[in-house]
């Protein structure tokens, strides 16, 4: 066993479960916003997987940008939200799709979700991989919603602990939490 999988306690939801899923959202999407010409938010680093591979689904002309804001030290949320990146273009007028990687307490996305209407969007709505309601201490509405999971610690598929197993294919519980 190599040292990224020596990390893994059991892996939650497989690599193949994932890509199917990624596609039945990209089709989704498609669907939804036929004619609008969305901007689709990667929120970084975590959604860079899920993201790139979301784009490939969604056949439909759109904007692509980014943001980054973190909430995180390690495991541990710290309740506080810190704009690191913020978008290259005005958002006035125009559909905004928000992917992240998961949607845990809900702090970050609702100070996110709160500063993007407040920049004059048409619309805000946010496509996550993972949800985690179980642990949601402020409710935020998520339109799109890959798989729901308990509270648990996890890692793979562009989610991390301390900056590392990203890079891992599946979504796995962490071992050493």
């Amino acid at each position: 066993m190599n040292t990224l999988e020596a990390a893994v306690d059991r892996v939650l939801i497989p690599e193949d479960k994932i890509i199917k899923r990624v596609k039945e959202l990209g089709a989704r999407i498609t669907k939804d916003y036929a004619g609008k010409n969305p901007i689709i938010v990667g929120m970084l680093r975590g959604c860079v997987l899920f993201y790139g591979d979301l784009l490939k689904h969604v056949k439909i002309p759109c904007t692509l940008d980014f943001m980054s804001l973190s909430s995180y030290s390690g495991t541990c949320s710290t309740g506080e939200v810190r704009f690191l990146l913020d978008l290259r273009g005005g958002i006035a007028g125009r559909h905004v799709i928000i992917v992240e990687d998961i949607v845990d307490t809900g702090l970050t996305l609702d100070c996110l979700l709160k500063h993007l209407s407040n920049r004059g969007a048409a619309s805000v709505e946010i496509c996550t991989l993972l949800d985690k309601p179980e642990n949601r201490k402020i409710e935020v509405p998520v339109k799109y919603t890959g798989f729901k999971i308990k509270n648990e610690f996890v890692i793979g598929y562009g989610l991390d602990c301390n900056e590392l197993y990203r890079n891992l294919p599946y979504i796995g519980v962490y071992k050493n939490r």
